[in-house]
């Protein structure tokens, strides 16, 4: 560890998902704020910070081996995040870290930071940007509206790591948001755990934003940051992340076809069975879901719509699996993820009788994913001829890489630009496609 400087500086590592990601651009505003420096390097740390995941065992794993790391090079580390929440996963692995918090845990670093590396008071270094530090890219950012779920899905741990909902109040987003747009954001990407539950902890009550009044509620609050950024220079995407399907979802779609937010949904319908829906403890019907597919398609056509799902769940049968399997075949879903169904400690879903083997989940997922990228395939060569907006992601030599509104980052594909050399990154462009793929497309500057 590096001493010749005086002022304190803190290493991070930021693991796990976008709300995971929004945790630590938190603690790195907060550290900033109060006049810390933030180290690449371990050796040029005074202490190193890790905010981990511990959704499913690969996750653990990773974070695990990422606070090793952490103490082999640093040796003073705090950790953070989901798996901080089993505390005694960590201590057991690592009894030499400083300290350990769960997520959404910004107070109780600092205070540890506190304890271990005294604030600074610097007037000339504990000034950061009104949108705070972000770990992403400047021409887009996440905004967590929410924290925590009340749902109980048999899969999944999540409420126990981070409690019940509790929804940001919609002044606060706002300010955030505005501030994100002020700083050059051209995409806010909408995340929580549920995100169309927000406001349901609060009665949806009203809060106020430029001293108007304004519902602590989804579709409100996707209507007033649609009208964020400045009209003729491309205005703001918004993008909606983890949308359960409830009945006033149906209220976004027009904000959608008006291009007051983008055309995107992304909603975890997670299967199409009705009794293994009802062992995960998920909410809906397919003959429900398939109906509103197409009404929201009919509303707003260039609508994309993105899912995930899990095969191999236990006591699936083939013919439950072949009824998800017809259910995409019917939905046309955009873009889907899915993952065989894994045990995860403290899980429900742990104690259900049949487990299904490993080499039939496999086989499973290998079915799903080839029926979708057929699906996917036949979807995006339709879009060729066509003329479309992009975000420029990337610049070289060789042209640019965007994304369309189809398009989140890091989990869906790319826009690839043969002859945007002059482009510059996080700008809007208009181009027409000329070819696709089971994932991407290939445009040229229209």
């Amino acid at each position: 560890m590096n001493n010749k400087h005086t002022t304190p500086r803190v290493g991070f590592v930021s693991l796990g998902c976008p709300k995971a990601t929004v945790d630590s651009e938190h603690i790195l505003t907060r550290l900033r704020a109060e006049g810390y420096l933030i180290s690449a390097s371990y050796q040029d740390s005074d202490l190193v910070i890790v905010n981990t995941c511990g959704f499913i065992d690969s996750a653990v794993a990773e974070s695990l081996d990422a606070i090793g790391e952490a103490l082999a090079e640093n040796g003073k580390v705090i950790v953070t995040g989901c798996l901080g929440a089993k505390g005694d996963v960590v201590w057991q692995a690592h009894p030499k870290v400083l300290a350990v918090t769960g997520p959404h845990a910004t107070d109780e670093v600092m205070a540890v930071v506190h304890q271990h590396l005294p604030q600074p008071h610097d007037p000339y270094t504990d000034l950061v940007p009104a949108q705070g530090i972000r770990l992403t890219p400047k021409h887009f950012a996440y905004v967590k509206i929410s924290e925590g779920c009340n749902h109980r899905c048999t899969f999944c741990i999540i409420p126990s790591l981070r409690g019940d909902l509790v929804s940001r109040p919609v002044g606060d987003v706002m300010q955030e948001a505005e501030s994100l747009v002020k700083s050059g954001a051209k995409e806010l990407l909408v995340i929580s755990q549920d995100t169309s539950a927000y406001g349901v902890d609060v009665k949806y009550r009203t809060g106020f934003w430029g001293g108007r009044p304004l519902k602590t509620r989804m579709t409100e609050l996707a209507a007033v940051l649609g009208e964020l950024g400045k009209p003729g220079e491309g205005g703001v995407w918004v993008r909606l992340h983890y949308v359960y399907p409830y009945p006033h979802v149906d209220e976004v779609i027009p904000l959608m076809a008006e291009g007051k937010i983008l055309p995107y949904l992304d909603i975890p319908f997670q299967h199409a069975n009705q009794r293994i829906l009802k062992l995960m403890k998920r909410p809906g019907s397919s003959d429900d879901v398939l109906a509103r597919i197409q009404k929201w398609r009919k509303a707003c056509p260039e609508l994309t719509l993105r899912s995930t799902f899990i095969v191999g769940f236990p006591g699936e049968t083939e013919e439950e699996f072949e009824e998800l399997l017809d259910f995409i075949e019917a939905a046309q879903l955009d873009r889907v993820g899915a993952f065989a169904y894994s045990p995860v400690e403290g899980a429900a879903a742990n104690e259900l009788p049949d487990p299904v083997p490993p080499e039939v989940q496999q086989e499973r997922l290998a079915r799903l994913m080839l029926l979708q990228e057929e699906i996917s395939t036949e979807r995006l060569k339709r879009k060729i001829g066509k003329t479309i907006t992009v975000l420029v992601e990337e610049v070289d030599e060789d042209g640019a890489i965007a994304r369309s509104s189809a398009d989140a980052p890091e989990i869906d594909g790319v826009v690839y630009i043969d002859n945007g050399q002059g482009l510059q990154v996080g700008e809007f462009a208009e181009v027409t496609v000329v070819d696709s793929d089971a994932h991407d497309l290939w445009a040229e500057l229209a």
